[in-house]
C-alpha cells in the first residue's frame, strides 16, 4: 500500500496509473474502469455523486469511494 496516497481530485489517467504504474495510460484507464464497472455498489455510489461515463476525472469524494471499494493504489 502506498502510504503517500492522498484523497484529492484525480484525472482518470492519473488515478489509473497509480493503480497500474507499469501499464500504458490507455491500458491503465481501461483496467481501472473495468474494475469500477464490475463493482456494482461502487458504480451505484459514483453515479449518485454525479459521475458520468464521459467524466475526465474524479472528485475527492469519488476517489474516496473508489479507494474504499478497491483499496488504495
Amino acid at each position: 500500500m502506498n502510504t503517500d496516497f492522498k484523497i484529492r481530485p484525480y484525472t482518470k489517467k492519473e488515478l489509473a496509473l497509480a493503480y497500474f504504474p507499469d501499464s500504458s495510460p490507455h491500458s491503465a484507464v481501461n483496467h481501472l474502469m473495468t474494475w469500477i464497472y464490475r463493482c456494482k455498489p461502487l458504480m451505484a455510489q459514483l453515479l449518485a455523486t454525479g459521475y458520468e461515463k464521459t467524466s475526465k476525472g474524479f472528485t475527492p469524494r469519488q476517489v474516496r469511494l473508489i479507494t474504499e471499494h478497491l483499496g488504495e493504489p
